[in-house]
């Protein structure tokens, strides 16, 4: 009998401490070029905040292109990757070629769905810029989300694609995707300083052309990296695609309520610009900067949740599926994932809140960037987001436990719960602390839903979730996070704060640093292996 493979091709382990190695080799592998993606994401955003900085203009640019990513979220990466990636696991280790097949029809029925949902909306939004009373900010808005549109069907195309690489081990590719967009966007940012040095409104158009072109370069990309594995010629679906069809019903279901929550945040943060500064006759609390100070601040939590996050669900979703078989086996994968995942995630939670203003003042400030009043703002919705990177980081793990296990109806229930907890935060916090308000709404929401998750999963392990191994390994985790705040503290009090944005960015180097080394050695002092398994490189690799 064939023995299991790893997400590297090597023997499944059969212990967890074979199990816990065997996923950091794969999260050092698609964390190592995410975290040069993210980068470049960070960069990019550097790049476009001093173009757009928090107007109106920015809150237009950073809607149109978050509108895309909602729908790469429910097809791509959320509801079609959920029902598709078990079953193609599954047929790839049976029957490649009925995997292929599933593959095929797979992304050309993604293709064309999408294709045509872009088309419904370009003409509702062309309608609507003609039926609409004159209005500049709603019109800039709806003309940049009409440029935005098209690059939904390749953003989703490239995800499904990402996850067939990763089936077949190669997470390199997908992780390395983001790379070609960001270098786009940021060559299209360049031209509002230099060459024909276009405006803010100008360069937005520009920018995003040039995502749309990242976009089918990132199709290209993955397509070549996958090699011939597939006919593309129309044919009828294959047995797996009624699974995988019954599987995406449900999750589409409750992931497209997740999408209108996003998107309801995104008309919160955007009604001043496509409604008015006055809702039924009282002062609105937000203003024309608010989505764009919002939008490009979700980028700093997103930066830990990305590269490490979001990189250990992927990892470890291959070796949920091939092991939802046997019970022993994936409740240590899992509890591997869930320690790595919270060993990354607790001190990025710690850290952004101990260091956000001066996070804010680094990418966000200096001459062309946010006003002094936006960088107050964007530290305050830092802190919401922030302190809940642990709460996002289980959730991709558990979610994709469930999914692993066959169960998308309960990650279906408990999302739509949350969301209609998120919404009624949203209506009510934004009164109070203005943007802040959906940052802490989305933050508290996410706790809840761990919470959920957590007691409903662990009724389905073998043993316990956080077993007396996990649980220890909190505690130890804990005590390495006081003894990492303690030196960023210092760090923070004893440099001299300045104006300068050198000022911010040598203070914010200087804590990083004294943390990241406290957590290190505290990490090795206290005998934590996830410490270890995460920088072992095994022989022969």
């Amino acid at each position: 009998m064939t023995q299991p493979r790893s997400t590297d091709g090597s023997p499944e382990p059969a212990n967890p401490d074979d199990s816990g190695r065997s996923l950091s080799g794969a999260v050092r592998t698609f964390s190592g070029l995410t975290l040069v993606s993210r980068v470049a994401g960070l960069a990019r955003d550097l790049a476009t905040v001093r173009v757009f900085a928090d107007t109106a203009v920015g809150s237009a640019f950073a809607a149109a292109f978050a509108i895309p990513n909602l729908f790469r979220r429910l097809l791509g990466e959320g509801a079609l990757a959920a029902a598709f990636l078990p079953e193609y696991a599954r047929s790839n280790q049976s029957n490649p070629e009925a995997a292929d097949r599933l593959g095929a029809w797979t992304l050309r029925s993604l293709g064309m769905l999408s294709s045509g949902i872009v088309a419904i909306a370009e003409v509702f939004l062309l309608a609507l810029l003609i039926v609409l009373p004159a209005n500049p900010d709603r019109a800039l808005s709806l003309r940049l989300v009409m440029v935005m549109l098209p690059l939904m069907p390749t953003v989703c195309v490239t995800a499904i694609l990402g996850a067939m690489l990763q089936v077949h081990g190669r997470f390199a590719p997908s992780a390395a995707a983001p790379i070609i967009l960001n270098l786009l966007m940021i060559g299209a940012a360049m031209l509002h300083f230099v060459g024909p040095r276009l405006d803010p409104i100008a360069s937005a158009y520009a920018i995003g052309v040039a995502a749309f072109v990242a976009c089918v370069l990132q199709v290209v990309w993955c397509m070549r990296a996958l090699g011939p594995r597939f006919s593309w010629k129309r044919c009828a679906p294959p047995p797996e695609a009624r699974r995988v069809l019954r599987r995406f019903g449900p999750v589409a279901l409750g992931l497209g309520t997740v999408q209108l929550n996003a998107l309801l945040d995104t008309a919160i943060a955007m009604w001043p610009s496509w409604v008015g500064p006055t809702v039924l006759g009282a002062p609105y609390p937000l203003d024309t900067a608010s989505n764009a100070i919002l939008s490009y601040t979700q980028r700093l939590y997103q930066f830990p949740l990305g590269v490490f996050g979001i990189a250990v669900a992927t990892a470890a979703f291959p070796a949920l599926s091939r092991n939802a078989g046997s019970p022993a086996r994936f409740a240590n994968s899992l509890r591997a994932a869930l320690r790595l995942a919270l060993f990354i995630a607790i001190p990025a939670s710690a850290g952004l809140a101990l260091v956000r203003h001066e996070a804010v003042a680094v990418m966000f400030g200096g001459p062309s960037g946010f006003s002094l009043d936006g960088l107050g703002r964007s530290a305050q919705v830092l802190l919401g987001y922030g302190v809940a990177i642990w709460a996002y980081s289980l959730n991709h793990v558990l979610v994709r436990a469930f999914y692993a296990l066959g169960d998308t109806r309960t990650p279906v229930r408990v999302a739509v719960a949350c969301v209609i907890l998120n919404l009624a935060l949203n209506l009510t916090l934004v009164w109070w602390i203005q943007e802040a308000g959906l940052a802490w709404s989305t933050a508290i929401s996410a706790v809840v839903q761990t919470g959920l998750l957590a007691t409903i999963l662990s009724r389905q392990v073998e043993g316990a979730l956080f077993d007396a191994r996990t649980r220890h390994f909190c505690v130890a985790v804990m005590l390495s996070i006081v003894v990492m705040a303690i030196p960023v503290w210092f760090t923070l009090r004893l440099m001299t704060p300045g104006a300068a944005w050198t000022d911010h960015a040598y203070r914010l180097a200087a804590a990083t640093g004294a943390g990241l080394l406290a957590y290190a050695v505290a990490s090795r002092v206290l005998g934590i292996p996830e410490f270890t398994s995460l920088l072992h490189v095994r022989r022969g690799r």
